[in-house]
């Protein structure tokens, strides 16, 4: 896999809300070693998720869970 197209798997996990910042460089190697299908298949099961994710949960995630 190319260098550009790790470091685009990066980002659109990011883009998506993953909190790749959180993972360490060992876990950040997984996720660039993934094909695009692999990214594909990733980023739709997050979307589904957030799709059906409580309204509350959205509020937590802006405010830092300071929303009652």
């Amino acid at each position: 896999m190319s260098s550009d197209l790790s470091k685009d798997t990066l980002t659109a996990l990011e883009a998506a809300g993953f909190g790749i910042h959180a993972l360490t460089e060992e876990q950040h190697a997984v996720l660039r070693s993934l094909t695009g299908e692999e990214l594909a298949v990733l980023l739709d099961i997050k979307g589904r998720l957030d799709d059906v994710g409580p309204e509350v949960q959205a509020h937590a995630d802006v405010a830092g869970g300071a929303l009652f």
